[in-house]
C-alpha cells in the first residue's frame, strides 16, 4: 500500500512538472518572439534572368540601349572612381553590427581595416603575422618581421610588363595577387567582292588578373592557378576560401553590320587560351540594358581543381558591397536621351531623374546566383553608401545637384528594402542644398555627414525598417570624408576643418583648411556632441585614410590608432588666410591613443624621409618611394611601410627598432 501510494506521488510529481516545463516553455517562446525583431521572410525563388541567347538578340538589344546614341560614352563606367575622390571614398548580418574588425582574434596582430566583418578586402600590404606582404609597383616583396630585431626579406617577385598588381589577399596557403592585364587580340579583316580592308580598330582589351601562389615555402612560392576576365577590375572580395571578383566590361563602338565582340575569360586550371563565354551564358535585364558586360566570378582556393563559377551579365557597375551571404552592384541609371543633343529639347528646364540600380547575389560558397534586383532615387558615394541588417538592405543616395536651385537642388535619402527588394520605409530631403560626403551604417542606426559649408552630422533610427527617423544632428565647421565605429555610442570622423568666409557675391563659402579627426558621442542620439577633436596641419594637408578606409590603422583593445599624413603648414604671414596653402612639412605616419575618458592623445609621428628629400621638397611634396602607406602591428611592435622600406618601432614608446630597405 505504501509502495503504492509512493508510485503516484512520483508520477504525479513528473506530470506536474512536465506541466510546469511546458508552460514556462510556452512563456518562454512567447516572450522570445515578442522580443525578436522582425525580419522579411526569404524569398523562396527569383525568376531567372532572360538569356541572350544568339548574336541577332544582342544586337538588338544593343539597339535598345540609349549609350549607342553616344559613341564612345560608357554609361557609369567611371562614376565609381569619380565619387571615390570626393568621399570617403554586413556574418549572419543578422546577429552581427556592422563594424570593422579591430585585431585578429586569434593572434595579436593588425587585419586590414574593411566593412564587414568576416568579408576581408584586398589591399597593397597584408600580414599573416609572422610575414609581411608588400606591393611595389611591378614588385611584390616578402618579409619576415618577427623577431622585428631581424627582419629580413625572404622572397622578392617581379611581375612582367603586361600586369600591373594592385592588391593582394594572404591566408594560411595562398597568396593571391590581383591586378590589371590585357589580352592580345589579333586585328580582324572582313574580306568582301575579292578586296581585303582592316575591320573595326584593334582591340586589346583590359583585363582582370587573380595570380593565385602557394606559400608553403615562403623563400620559394610558385604559382598554383591564374584568372583572367575580361574587362576593368571593379572590385574584389574573400569570405574564407571563397575568392569573389566582380568585372566591368564596355563593348566597343561598332558600326552596324560589324561583329559584336563576346567577353571572354581564361583559366590557367583548364587551358591557357581565352575562352569566349557564348550568348546561351549572358543574361539581361530587361528594362536595363548597357553597352557592357558584368562578369561576377568566384573561386575555390581550398580546391584548385574545382572549376570557376562565372555568371556574366549585359550590364554595369559603379560600386560593390557584400555581406557574408550577399554581394550586391549599384549601378547609376541615367534616363534615355530621346533628343538629339543639338536640339534645344535636349536641354530641359528639370534634370531627368537619376536612380540607382541594385543587383543581388547571394553567395553560395564559391558559387553566386542572382536572386533579386531594385531600384532607389539618386547615386551612391561609395560602398560605404550600403548596408545589409537582419535581412534589410539599406542604402543612401543623393539626387540633384548643389548648384542647383528649386526642385533640381541636391537632397539626400536613405532608403530601406525588404528581402524582395521592394522599399520598406524610406527618410526623404535630407540637407536640402547638401550632398552625402560619408554614410556609416551601424546595426540599428546610421550615421551620415552631409556639407557645403557647415557640417551637419546626423544620427538616423532605423531601427523600424518601415519608419525610419532622424533622431539627432550635430552642426559643426568642417566635414567627414570616413566614418569608423568605435562602440556602440561613440564613432570617429576622418575629414577636413573648415572656415566660412562670404564670397565675391556675398553668398558664404567654405574654405577647408587642415586633417581633422573627431569623436561623436550619440549616447544622447537627439543631441550627439563632439567630445574630442584634432586640426592637423594646414590648407592643404591630406591622408589616405579620407578616400581609402585601409589605410586606417584602428585597435580598441590598444587603445591604438594610426593613419598616413602629408603635412602642409602655413607661412606665418599668412596663416589667418583661409584660401592660401600650406607648404609641405612631413610626410609620414601620426599615431594617437584613444579612449573614451581622455580622447584623442597624439602619441608621436614616424617618417621614412631623409633628410635630402626634405632638401628636394618645393612647397608640395608627391608620392615617392619613401611615403608611408600602411601602418600594422604585430604584438608590442608598430610596423610603418612604405614602397622603399619597413621601419619596426616599439609600440609602447615608438623608439626605432629596425629598419629594412626593399
Amino acid at each position: 500500500m505504501r509502495v503504492g501510494s509512493n508510485k503516484r506521488w512520483v508520477i504525479s510529481g513528473l506530470l506536474l512538472l512536465v506541466m510546469m516545463f511546458g508552460i514556462c516553455g510556452v512563456v518562454y517562446a512567447i516572450n522570445s518572439q515578442a522580443e525578436k525583431p522582425e525580419v522579411p521572410k526569404t524569398v523562396s525563388k527569383v525568376p531567372e534572368l532572360p538569356v541572350v541567347g544568339t548574336m541577332e538578340k544582342l544586337e538588338e538589344l544593343l539597339s535598345q540601349s540609349a549609350t549607342l546614341q553616344q559613341p564612345g560614352i560608357y554609361s557609369g563606367r567611371n562614376m565609381a572612381m569619380e565619387k571615390s575622390m570626393a568621399g570617403g571614398t554586413s556574418d549572419k548580418q543578422t546577429v552581427a553590427p556592422t563594424s570593422a574588425p579591430t585585431a585578429n582574434a586569434k593572434a595579436d596582430y593588425s587585419d586590414t581595416n574593411v566593412q564587414v566583418q568576416g568579408v576581408d578586402e584586398a589591399d597593397i600590404v597584408k600580414t599573416d603575422g609572422s610575414y609581411i606582404y608588400t606591393l611595389k609597383n611591378k614588385q611584390l616583396s616578402i618579409v619576415k618581421a618577427v623577431p622585428a630585431d631581424e627582419m629580413k626579406l625572404v622572397s622578392k617577385l617581379s611581375f612582367d610588363n603586361n600586369f600591373n598588381p594592385r592588391d593582394l589577399y594572404v591566408d594560411a596557403k595562398h597568396l593571391i595577387v590581383i591586378g590589371d592585364s590585357y589580352k592580345n587580340s589579333p586585328q580582324p579583316i572582313i574580306q568582301e567582292k575579292k578586296m581585303i580592308y582592316p575591320g573595326p580598330p584593334h582591340y586589346n582589351p583590359q583585363t582582370c588578373k587573380a595570380i593565385i601562389y602557394n606559400t608553403t615555402d615562403k623563400s620559394k612560392i610558385t604559382v598554383s592557378r591564374e584568372i583572367e576576365l575580361e574587362g576593368n577590375c571593379l572590385s574584389s572580395r574573400k569570405i574564407g576560401s571563397s575568392l569573389y571578383l566582380v568585372t566591368n566590361n564596355g563593348i566597343p563602338y561598332y558600326r552596324p553590320g560589324d561583329p559584336i565582340i563576346l567577353p571572354s575569360i581564361r583559366d590557367s586550371a583548364t587551358g591557357k587560351e581565352f575562352q569566349s563565354i557564348s550568348c546561351d551564358k549572358i543574361h539581361y535585364f530587361p528594362d536595363c540594358i548597357y553597352r557592357s558586360y558584368v562578369i561576377v566570378a568566384a573561386v575555390n582556393t581550398d580546391n584548385l581543381d574545382q572549376k570557376i563559377d562565372i555568371k556574366t551579365y549585359l550590364g554595369n557597375g559603379d560600386n560593390i558591397y557584400a555581406s557574408t551571404n550577399n554581394l550586391y552592384i549599384a549601378l547609376t541609371s541615367y534616363p534615355q536621351r530621346i533628343q538629339p543633343l543639338l536640339e534645344d529639347s535636349a536641354f530641359p528646364g528639370t534634370r531627368p531623374e537619376v536612380k540607382t540600380e541594385i543587383y543581388r547575389f547571394a553567395l553560395q560558397g564559391a558559387s553566386t546566383k542572382y536572386t533579386g534586383r531594385g531600384t532607389v532615387p539618386g547615386n551612391t558615394l561609395n560602398q560605404f553608401s550600403m548596408d545589409e541588417h537582419k535581412g534589410y538592405f539599406r542604402i543612401a543616395t543623393t539626387t540633384g545637384e548643389v548648384w542647383s536651385r528649386g526642385q533640381d537642388i541636391s537632397k539626400n535619402h536613405i532608403c530601406i528594402l525588404d528581402s524582395e527588394l521592394k522599399l520598406t520605409g524610406k527618410i526623404e530631403d535630407i540637407a536640402p542644398g547638401e550632398k552625402i560626403y560619408s554614410t556609416r551604417f551601424m546595426g540599428d542606426r546610421a550615421y551620415m555627414v552631409t556639407f557645403r559649408n557647415i557640417d551637419p552630422f546626423f544620427v538616423i533610427d532605423l531601427k523600424d525598417p518601415q519608419k525610419p527617423q532622424i533622431l539627432g544632428k550635430l552642426k559643426i565647421p568642417g566635414y567627414s570624408d570616413y566614418l569608423h565605429p568605435y562602440d556602440e555610442n561613440h564613432i570617429i570622423g576622418f575629414g577636413k576643418d573648415t572656415v566660412e568666409t562670404k564670397g565675391w557675391n556675398g553668398e558664404p563659402q567654405a574654405f577647408y583648411q587642415g586633417l581633422k579627426i573627431a569623436i561623436f558621442d550619440v549616447t544622447n542620439v537627439s543631441q550627439p556632441v563632439e567630445m574630442s577633436k584634432v586640426v592637423i596641419g594646414d590648407r592643404g594637408t591630406d591622408s589616405e585614410v579620407l578616400n581609402n578606409h585601409k589605410a586606417l590603422l584602428f585597435s580598441k583593445e590598444k587603445n591604438l590608432m594610426a593613419f598616413p599624413v602629408t603635412l602642409m603648414e602655413k607661412a606665418p604671414e599668412v596663416k589667418n588666410t583661409p584660401h592660401a596653402y600650406g607648404s609641405f612639412s612631413f610626410q609620414g605616419a601620426y599615431i594617437y591613443n584613444i579612449d573614451l575618458k581622455n580622447g584623442l592623445q597624439y602619441k608621436g609621428r614616424i617618417s621614412h624621409l631623409e633628410p635630402t628629400d626634405y632638401q628636394k621638397a618645393g612647397d608640395c611634396w608627391y608620392d615617392s618611394d619613401n611615403n608611408v602607406k600602411r601602418i600594422l602591428y604585430i604584438g608590442d611592435v608598430l610596423y610603418t611601410i612604405s614602397p622603399g622600406k619597413i621601419k619596426a618601432q616599439s609600440l609602447v614608446n615608438l623608439k626605432p627598432i629596425s629598419s629594412l630597405e626593399l
